[in-house]
């Protein structure tokens, strides 16, 4: 079944490869063009935030997307919000009404509080280094099959009402809902992005729990700033700003 692609998309679609982000860094360090899609049925060597290991069985989607924003490294970081964002547009129009899908920062989406997908963002500033080269936009979305013992519980589309969900149809919905938000992000900034993940976000008002490298806070979920940043207020009124860290709701 073809994929649909946007005007000024190229797909390189491919059987099998260690991982699409490194696939797509490969093509921009050649020159590959913005708008460049890396898919593939399967990965050996997927992953996610910080190295973990990304299960990457056929039935699921694996794909990166080349971008060249021209912007400073902290507004191409982002890229992040906006595939979010994308991706949880792409996800509601193929699920049941009913379905609770939610934003989890920092890149997650979740769908009845199990993760169906992740995103993966990685970049190369240009020689001044006030400019990104390229960014990378890497998703594994969980159709057909799901991880279990995970850091935080997983399910896919299929389980989640989405039955006749397939690999073709998501990734066309996502690019076309992906560059849709690029061009309002180019146009008009971050707040039109932030304000539509801030309407689906897991935990917003809520105490969490965030797990960083050497601790463990807990706090309510306040707001999330224009660069991405998740604010904590703890039981002392006092405000953290958080760039990294694994959520727990």
């Amino acid at each position: 079944m073809p994929v649909a692609l946007p005007e000024g998309c190229t797909l390189v679609a491919l059987a099998r490869t260690g991982s699409t982000n490194d696939e797509a860094k490969r093509l921009a360090a050649t020159g590959a063009n913005d708008g460049t899609v890396v898919w593939a049925r399967e990965q050996t060597a997927g992953r996610g935030r910080r190295g973990r290991e990304w299960a990457s069985p056929a039935g699921n989607l694996y794909f990166s997307v080349l971008l060249r924003p021209g912007k400073s490294p902290v507004e191409s970081a982002q890229l992040s919000l906006v595939a979010a964002v994308a991706l949880s547009d792409a996800i509601a129009a193929i699920l049941p009404e009913n379905a609770d899908l939610r934003c989890k920062w920092p890149n997650d989406v979740l769908v009845n509080g199990g993760k169906v997908a992740g995103i993966l963002l990685e970049s190369a500033g240009a020689a001044s280094g006030r400019m990104t080269d390229w960014v990378v936009v890497g998703c594994g979305v969980n159709i057909a099959d799901h991880p279990v013992n995970t850091l935080y519980p997983a399910t896919d589309l299929q389980v989640e009402g989405a039955a006749t969900a397939s690999v073709e149809t998501v990734l066309a919905l996502f690019l076309e809902t992906f560059f849709g938000w690029r061009g309002r992000w180019m146009e008009s900034g971050i707040e039109p992005v932030r304000a539509a993940w801030i309407a689906r976000a897991a935990g917003l008002g809520q105490e969490i729990t965030v797990r960083l490298p050497n601790r463990e806070i807990r706090g309510r979920f306040v707001d999330m700033d224009r660069d991405g940043a998740l604010l904590l207020e703890g039981p002392d009124g006092v405000r953290e700003t958080i760039s990294a860290g694994d959520v727990f709701l």
